[in-house]
């Protein structure tokens, strides 16, 4: 136990979660269970397949399509927090007004391309369906997991609508959940 354990200032209290901020943190929840799923996917059918010589049916097509799941999930939750990969050269050097409008513009080109990418997958569901793609082993339909892969991209719209609000009304709210203290 270090001694100015007593020292620090009290943490600010935060604002209480609305309705959006709990969304927000469930569409995360959402994508963290995923990686759980694809992980647990892959553990077990390495495990049964090394000492047991035995796999999981359909093990590849849900690990796969749980993937395939993670990755529309987990563009909504990065999308929103602005955790994506990015190149900052001009907004390093940028004063704030043009940081924010650099944010805004950035965001809505993000906006433009998931609601696009978001109608052609919803075509790919519809698709899947009518054409009754089954799994290998079990033979089961393959639409409703890209349903769930659709869903995600769907909260990634969402998501990534309410950040360009906030960044153009509501500055202060965009990643004030997740804003990183140093810990010394």
């Amino acid at each position: 136990m270090s001694d100015d354990a007593g020292l620090r200032p009290p943490a600010e209290p935060q604002r209480p979660k609305n309705a959006m901020d709990r969304f927000i943190e469930g569409i995360e929840w959402i994508a963290a269970g995923f990686v759980g799923l694809v992980a647990a996917d892959i553990f077990i059918s390495v495990l049964l397949r090394y000492f047991f010589s035995v796999s999981i049916p359909d093990g590849y097509d849900f690990g796969r399509l749980f993937l395939g799941i993670l990755i529309f999930w987990g563009i909504a939750a990065t999308s929103y927090r602005g955790t994506h990969i990015t190149v900052d050269l001009i907004w390093d050097i940028a004063k704030p007004r043009a940081k924010r409008l650099i944010d805004v513009f950035a965001t809505l080109v993000l906006l433009l391309v998931v609601s696009v990418q978001t109608i052609m997958l919803f075509d790919k569901v519809v698709a899947t369906k009518a054409q009754n793609v089954l799994t290998y082993d079990l033979h089961l339909p393959t639409w409703p997991f890209f349903a769930l892969a659709w869903l995600g991209d769907v909260s990634a719209v969402i998501l990534i609508a309410v950040r360009t609000f906030r960044l153009i009304f509501h500055p202060e709210r965009v990643n004030e959940a997740h804003s990183l203290e140093p810990v010394e």
